[in-house]
């Protein structure tokens, strides 16, 4: 209890003092904690679901939205949209959940200038998830954004996941919003299983 308890705190602790607009940590903090970018040991870090959805078919349409299994312990997520008119305005509000019976909000829910963002990517947890897909995507580059916007063959790579995740199911809900107006939802759900054996090597 306690163990979880002190994860969490010092887990909301660290995402207080870098997730730099309008978040709210569900475990508050009050201090700023600098972690270690040490690459975080997983036998599993792969999607099991992937759910898209436009709410405004005049400025953005999904063509393909879709996870495939290649192997066991990787999964391709692929995503293809057409933003249809310039956009110069765009922000990202995420929420992460957990799964204990059912989906359950954790730690994190807080918007993001994506323009802003990309022109100086100095927003820690913004940039992991960012270093995550931008190899795999041509959403990369600074506004304005118009025509096709994919992701191709993304997968999770733990070696480039460098914040501390215990094991479990998550959900990363992601809405869009061009010019303050939600525009549609990405929402990624991913299994993390830590190496128990390496860790306890460690230990």
């Amino acid at each position: 209890m306690w163990s979880k308890l002190l994860f969490v705190v010092l887990f909301g602790i660290y995402l207080a003092a870098n997730f730099e607009v309008n978040v709210n940590i569900i475990s508050s903090g009050g201090f700023r904690l600098k972690c270690s970018n040490t690459p975080q040991d997983a036998v599993v870090f792969r999607f099991t679901n992937f759910v898209c959805k436009s709410y405004n078919t005049s400025a953005f349409v999904f063509h393909n939205c879709r996870l495939k299994a290649v192997s066991r312990e990787r999964v391709l997520l692929n995503m293809n949209g057409t933003v249809l008119h310039s956009i110069n305005n765009v922000s990202l509000h995420a929420k992460i959940f957990k799964r204990a019976n059912g989906f359950q909000p954790w730690l994190l829910e807080g918007t993001v200038d994506v323009c802003r963002f990309l022109q100086k990517r100095n927003n820690p947890f913004i940039r992991i998830v960012f270093n995550l897909f931008q190899e795999f995507s041509n959403i990369n580059h600074t506004c304005p954004y118009v025509g096709p916007q994919i992701v191709k063959d993304f997968y999770l790579k733990p070696e480039l996941l460098r914040l501390p995740f215990p094991t479990g199911d998550y959900l990363l809900s992601m809405q869009w919003l061009f010019y303050n107006r939600p525009q549609f939802d990405t929402n990624v759900s991913f299994a993390y299983v830590e190496d128990l054996l390496v860790l306890k090597k460690k230990n």
